[in-house]
């Protein structure tokens, strides 16, 4: 290019500025406009401020239209990508032990988890209704921010759209993800097999029942907080040890019955789960006792369900057990031949019972 010509040199001098005019917004508000949105320098400053100031990384930073990675360094981490989508719409947004900037990052690091997969990429999208506090959006990009670090995952892209007020509640966020799977890991519930041993990480509704007491409609305290937290290290840990894992999935709306159902379907087998292993607070027992509800279908946003072999069980028990989120791990049920599609619970009396499919929601948004 000949930097001479002066066309070129004033579209170079201004990208120059824009460049470092673009690490200098601030927002001056105190509240969301609907100037917020409109492509202006207000929209700017609320990117440069909240999100690019918190997310800062290498490819962020460029503020580009997408994010774009070379490929011969992601084939060195494994041979298939895995991509998932996820929208946040909790209420409220801030509740004990996470918040939907939390909760967005881990969800959708969780999902790519489950796969076998290392999470490496994050996209952020937010709608903000009108009116919203500014410092609230700040503080849940601050959490979001923390929440990646945790994880070991980067947000390098985004989105954000402003709409009136009373068109949504306060904000939603959208998080898309994608890692790398390593070579020979195939975790799919349709490699689940008759002797199968079903495990878990510890305690089942802490999150479903922390967002119910934190909308402050029942006059109930308690010190139950969500559990709300990354697994893809947990996960990592399991596959170092027993890379053949058959199955794997976290256990968020409809609980734990939910994700046994769609094993049992899937694969084409039955599940028995014994209820004296199954781990459930008091606190959270009272709350179900309370409004009729069944901690099976109370949702969990830092539990996962794997099913592996029965040769192989105790070495993964015992490797969860060795890491913080794991600590609890135990073997839960089994799989058997029949009744095919059917989850039965072996109860504390000694009779069965049948766990069908929640039909409806319990607890509505409660991610």
């Amino acid at each position: 290019m000949n930097f001479s010509n002066s066309h070129s040199t004033q579209h170079f001098l201004f990208q120059k500025v824009e460049k470092v005019r673009c690490h200098q917004g601030k927002v001056r508000d105190t509240h969301i406009t609907l100037a917020h949105g409109s492509g202006g320098k207000a929209m700017r400053d609320l990117i440069d401020d909240i999100f690019v100031k918190n997310f800062d990384n290498p490819t962020l930073s460029l503020l580009e239209d997408q994010a774009s990675f070379h490929l011969a360094s992601l084939m060195q981490q494994g041979n298939r990508l895995a991509f998932t989508t996820d929208s946040y719409v909790v209420d409220p947004l801030f509740f004990p032990g996470g918040d939907i900037g939390k909760l967005a990052v881990n969800g959708t690091v969780n999902d790519l988890a489950m796969s076998g997969a290392k999470p490496l990429y994050l996209s952020c999208s937010v709608i903000l209704e009108e009116g919203l506090a500014v410092e609230t959006l700040r503080r849940v990009a601050e959490n979001m921010q923390a929440a990646a670090q945790k994880a070991g995952i980067q947000i390098v892209t985004g989105d954000t759209k402003v709409v009136p007020r009373g068109a949504a509640d306060k904000l939603f966020i959208n998080t898309s993800g994608i890692g790398i799977i390593p070579t020979g890991v195939d975790i799919s519930a349709h490699n689940i097999q008759p002797g199968d041993a079903v495990i878990i990480n510890g305690e089942l509704g802490n999150h479903g029942a922390a967002i119910l007491i934190a909308r402050g409609e029942l006059a109930l305290e308690t010190d139950i907080e969500s559990d709300c937290q990354p697994l893809n290290s947990l996960v990592e840990t399991i596959l170092n040890v027993c890379p053949n894992i058959h199955a794997m999935r976290d256990a968020t709306r409809g609980g734990l019955a939910t994700v046994l159902n769609e094993f049992a379907l899937s694969s084409g087998v039955g599940i028995r789960l014994d209820e004296q292993f199954l781990l459930v607070r008091e606190e959270v027992k009272g709350v179900c006792e309370l409004l009729g509800f069944d901690p099976l279908y109370l949702a969990n946003e830092g539990k996962l369900v794997v099913v592996v072999g029965r040769e192989n069980a105790d070495i993964v028990v015992s490797a969860m057990k060795s890491h913080p989120t794991g600590k609890d791990a135990c073997i839960i049920g089994e799989v058997i031949p029949s009744p095919s599609g059917v989850v039965l619970l072996k109860t504390t009396f000694g009779t069965e019972r049948i766990v069908d499919m929640l039909v409806g929601e319990q607890l509505p948004r409660i991610c």
